[in-house]
């Protein structure tokens, strides 16, 4: 069995083995009489959330690609956003979506270059986003992580909030070159040859940043909208479950910490983390003895169906020979 399989069947394994712990240590006698209430109309509402959501993720990705100077399809722009999905599942700390969203903008036409840089400009939106919305969430949501208060919170989530301006500020002035070179000088030559090189696209991406701020703004909302459209997934299933009076300000904002999390966290897109810490935050909003099936239902929609697509965009148009190429690295 080569490379792609055995990481395909393992993904496959680890997703419901998950998936079957966190059902069967969060069922009780509730469960059976809450699905029982169950609006079936909600999974359509959840499914037409993602799409939206995906939408406003393509036509981000073409403003950036025109701010660039270059041109893709919309289809183009939706192959880069599946096989993101597709990768991302399948490789460690999802490390693999920047490759595939790479390897796809190159068969669009976009130059190597070009390509890296627009792919770090997603991820710091989508970041800076997500870090913009933090401090209000903390504000409005106490006591959001058990043992841990939200002072603690907001203290990490403004380090981090200056920290990116900090870099942002740095790299344009040009000190922080200086910083990257010392702190790299003990590494060997290849791993520094690597660092800069990422360093150098970073830079490249501040700059196509800064270099149109009101085009750069539309991006940054559709940003927003795209991430807030894939959270709504939740509200629309709570509403399938008869939950008409939550906090829905709560629930986004716990929606919006969660997933500011799973961008560092090492597992394959997050599997495993995303569905425990939905448990942990939604257990007492979601009703008695459905917040795991819940949690699984929010990431088939969110994240397992759009791999399926991924999956077929990616063998269509690269074969499994580059997917045994990728994964041996």
């Amino acid at each position: 069995m080569n490379k792609f399989y055995k990481r395909f069947v393992f993904l496959i394994a680890l997703v419901l083995v998950i998936s079957g712990i966190v059902i069967y240590s969060t069922v009780d006698i509730n469960t059976l009489k809450n699905l029982g209430e169950f609006q079936w109309w909600s999974i359509a509402l959840a499914v037409f959330a993602v799409a939206l959501g995906l939408f406003f993720d393509g036509s981000r990705l073409m403003h950036l690609v025109k701010i660039s100077n270059e041109h893709i399809t919309l289809y183009e722009a939706v192959q880069v956003i599946f096989g993101n999905y597709f990768l991302a599942l399948l490789t460690p700390g999802a490390t693999g979506g920047a490759v595939a969203q790479l390897m796809f903008l190159r068969h669009a036409g976009v130059p190597t270059g070009k390509a890296a840089v627009l792919v770090i400009v997603r991820t710091l939106l989508s970041i800076f986003f997500l870090a913009c919305c933090m401090p209000l969430i903390l504000l409005h949501d106490h006591g959001i992580v058990p043992g841990i208060s939200n002072t603690t919170l907001m203290v990490i989530t403004l380090a981090a909030f200056f920290g990116i301006l900090f870099i942002v500020w740095g790299a344009r002035k040009g000190f922080l070159d200086v910083i990257v070179v010392w702190l790299t000088r003990k590494f060997s030559i290849t791993k520094r040859r690597k660092i800069f090189a990422f360093y150098r696209d970073t830079k490249s991406a501040i700059s196509l940043l800064l270099k149109s701020p009101r085009a750069m703004l539309l991006v940054f909302v559709e940003s927003g909208l795209n991430l807030l459209c894939i959270y709504a997934i939740v509200p629309c299933l709570l509403l399938g479950l008869g939950v008409y009076d939550a906090d829905w300000t709560s629930v986004m904002g716990r929606m919006i910490f969660l997933n500011m999390l799973l961008y560092f966290m090492p597992t394959p897109g997050g599997s495993g983390i995303a569905e425990g810490g939905f448990v942990l935050l939604f257990a007492n909003t979601v009703p008695a003895g459905t917040v795991g099936i819940v949690a699984v239902c929010w990431r088939l929609i969110a994240e397992y169906i759009p791999f399926l697509i991924g999956l077929y965009y990616t063998l269509t148009v690269f074969g499994r020979d580059f997917l045994n190429r990728q994964l041996a690295q």
